[in-house]
């Protein structure tokens, strides 16, 4: 659990997803187009298209992607060299700049289910060694076996409940 955490605290793992993400979505930009940077029109179509994939791909709530004034805000501070469209590394620092509080958000909420859950999971443990028929079962369940199991059940519980 603790690499987990270290993962998540750290830069390299969210820099890694969007950089997947970003170069998918401009390669597809560059191939559909033939051309080498993007207009703001191709930007807004590729932000929403990176928005749903981040989206499908992170647990958490599914975040609403910026406005078309937002966007051309961010492209602004992101062209370094003033053409009025981006390359593929202008692209990357833009959308690193438009989705970090989407991870700052998934990073909080998976925190706070791999410290609480365990704990939950042990107290669970105890109350339910005196129940007819679960009772010799859960007691012979090593505590970090049954934590885990009770873990595993909480986040596909939020995932189903965010899903619906």
């Amino acid at each position: 659990m603790g690499q987990i955490l270290e993962k998540l605290k750290g830069n390299e793992w969210k820099e890694r997803q969007i950089r997947k993400i970003t170069d998918k979505i401009f390669d597809h930009f560059k191939n559909e187009t033939g051309k080498a940077n993007m207009t703001f029109e191709e930007l807004y179509i590729a932000v929403l298209l990176v928005y749903n994939d981040i989206n499908k791909r992170l647990p958490g709530p599914h975040f609403d992607p910026p406005t078309k004034e937002e966007i051309k805000i961010l492209m602004q501070e992101s062209d370094i060299n003033l053409d009025g469209e981006l390359d593929r590394e202008e692209f990357v620092k833009f959308m690193n700049k438009m989705t970090k509080d989407a991870f700052i958000t998934v990073s909080q909420g998976l925190i706070t289910t791999l410290a609480v859950a365990p704990t939950l999971a042990l107290l669970t443990k105890r109350s339910t060694e005196n129940v007819p028929g679960i009772g010799k079962v859960v007691q012979k369940l090593p505590n970090s076996v049954y934590a885990s199991l009770v873990t595993l059940v909480i986040v596909l519980f939020q995932q189903g409940v965010e899903k619906a």
